[in-house]
């Protein structure tokens, strides 16, 4: 197992790489530990690469404001995270953020997009609120287990993937059309791009249900 390190303009992920699998994790949101700590426990059992953001917080730095870093894998999404906590720029100066984080994002999705086939899987927690519901407006198939927790769920972009993983227990919904407005996340960055992607969510603290999900994610796409 190797570690090294990227950035996405001002944002540092430490990357670990272990055997030769095209799978990509990332974890994005800081104050969602759980999922750190679930990527981890999974690289001890299977390979592939993470990308695990170095940050104990939510928002991270960037030029005089803060970003939310999974808002900002779009142009049009990286407008409203900027302007978020920053709603006056000088003349001139959002263009050159917009440009910068363009360049600089097709930079890391380089090294982050796996390739032959390969899945990127995001891993998330929530505790404001946000839940399965969030996401059906945008999902064109649903799998879902109403013996699950409802902030327990996987989201994809591939039908393949759907269906292997709907077979489960797990609350499991496809997203293979873009949304009627990009919010700059990630995984529709993937989709644009056409990789796998796979987001993993559970509540914060449920570390034993993610590494679970995760396990059976890895098996199912294998």
């Amino acid at each position: 197992m190797s570690s090294s390190s990227v950035n996405f303009s001002s944002i540092e992920f430490e990357v670990i790489a272990k055997g030769e699998s095209n799978n990509r994790f990332i974890w994005l949101h800081g104050d969602e530990q759980t999922a750190n700590l679930a990527i981890r426990h999974h690289l001890k059992h299977y390979d592939g690469t993470a990308f695990l953001v170095k940050s104990n917080a939510r928002e991270v730095p960037y030029r005089d404001t803060k970003i939310d870093p999974n808002r900002i894998f779009s142009r049009s999404g990286s407008f409203k995270a900027i302007k978020k906590f920053k709603p006056e720029w000088a003349p001139g100066t959002i263009k050159v953020a917009l440009d910068e984080l363009d360049q600089n994002r097709k930079e890391f999705l380089t090294k982050l997009f796996p390739d032959s086939g390969g899945v990127l899987i995001a891993v998330h927690n929530n505790f404001r609120g946000y839940n399965l519901k969030s996401e059906l407006e945008n999902s064109t198939k649903v799998s879902l287990n109403p013996k699950e927790n409802p902030r327990d769920f996987i989201i994809c972009t591939d039908l393949d993937d759907f269906e292997k993983l709907s077979v489960g227990t797990y609350n499991v919904v496809l997203q293979d059309r873009p949304p009627k407005k990009d919010n700059g996340s990630l995984s529709w960055a993937a989709f644009r791009n056409g990789i796998r992607y796979v987001n993993v969510e559970t509540r914060l603290g449920w570390l034993s249900k993610q590494k679970k999900m995760l396990e059976f994610v890895e098996e199912s796409l294998q």
